[in-house]
């Protein structure tokens, strides 16, 4: 990625974080993408603690395509947050766009029950 472009999304996280606050009850869903992999966690911006996490990683990669492994990541990370007892988040894109595989993974921790 070149540097102008990094400093563009930089700038929209920053932009995105002031208004995004994640709390113990509600916390933050934030979104990393990589060019290979999808991460997701959920982060209590109070504490400064990361509640759950969960990553393409984790996940067998055979034969999906990453839009799909993004919807399996929202969910497992679903299944995480109901086992903490977290029911509702905030969404943090991360400074990405909304669709492709930051709302695959959106979509997907919608199925599994988090309300946004």
């Amino acid at each position: 990625m070149t540097a102008i472009k990094t400093l563009k999304r930089t700038r929209i996280r920053y932009r995105i974080r002031k208004k995004v606050k994640g709390t113990a009850e509600r916390p933050r869903l934030s979104v990393f993408r990589s060019n290979r992999d999808i991460y997701a966690q959920l982060i209590d911006d109070l504490k400064g603690t990361t509640l759950a996490s969960a990553s393409s990683r984790e996940l067998s990669k055979e034969s999906s395509t990453k839009t799909d492994l993004a919807k399996e990541v929202g969910k497992k990370l679903a299944e995480k947050a109901a086992t903490s007892g977290i029911a509702a988040v905030v969404f943090d894109r991360g400074g990405y766009k909304y669709h492709g595989r930051v709302k695959a993974l959106a979509d997907g921790a919608r199925e599994g029950g988090l309300k946004f």
